[in-house]
């Protein structure tokens, strides 16, 4: 006589119909991840040079976060784009660490010119630790915690960070107006109407 395992059976009519091959969820292939940084590439190599500040190092990033993502662990496609910008972030933290380490080479650092892009030149002028905390958390809206761990470093370290370098853009926003300032009226005047004084 044959007898049913009652614990299988119980775990068999706990699970909805359709499991197994049907309900299981499709990894992104290495053509996905090509075709993500294909359609992104403009925001993945921003990412990546906000991140770095250096035109050299922000390319590198981009392809070893290409590279890493096609040949690495499988990834659920939902999860796909995400991964591709925490890929991104990733490198770029092992680039910056690794150019603590050594001596300083000839850099392709930006630079910023036109007063459109002062925002942007902006963050490039915050120090790599407030930039990195900046565009993490402020940019790609990464918690304290997710911040702290990828930047092996405490939540305290991180909120501190990016007070800093907000203080820091809002200072270089009040520049620029000053800059901007409608002739006939003082500095200090345009500043008490905008509320920056």
């Amino acid at each position: 006589m044959i007898t049913k395992d009652p614990l299988r059976s119980k775990v068999n009519r706990s699970q909805p119909a359709g499991t197994g091959a049907e309900r299981a969820t499709v990894h992104a292939t290495p053509s996905d991840f090509c075709r993500i940084f294909m359609e992104d590439m403009d925001g993945l190599y921003l990412l990546s040079l906000l991140l770095t500040a250096d035109h050299d190092k922000a390319e590198q990033c981009f392809v070893v976060g290409l590279e890493d993502c096609v040949q690495g662990n499988p990834v659920f496609e939902e999860w796909a784009h995400s991964w591709s910008r925490r890929t991104i972030i990733k490198n770029a933290i092992r680039m910056i660490n690794q150019a603590r380490s050594t001596p300083e080479t000839t850099s392709n650092q930006v630079e910023v010119a036109s007063e459109e892009n002062a925002s942007i030149a902006a963050v490039f002028r915050l120090e790599p630790f407030e930039r990195f905390v900046f565009v993490m958390a402020v940019l790609e809206g990464y918690s304290n915690q997710e911040c702290a761990i990828l930047l092996n470093c405490t939540r305290q370290d991180v909120i501190t960070l990016r007070t800093r370098a907000l203080q820091h853009l809002a200072l270089a926003d009040v520049r620029l107006i000053t800059r901007l300032t409608p002739s006939g009226l003082k500095n200090e005047q345009f500043l008490s109407l905008v509320g920056a004084a």
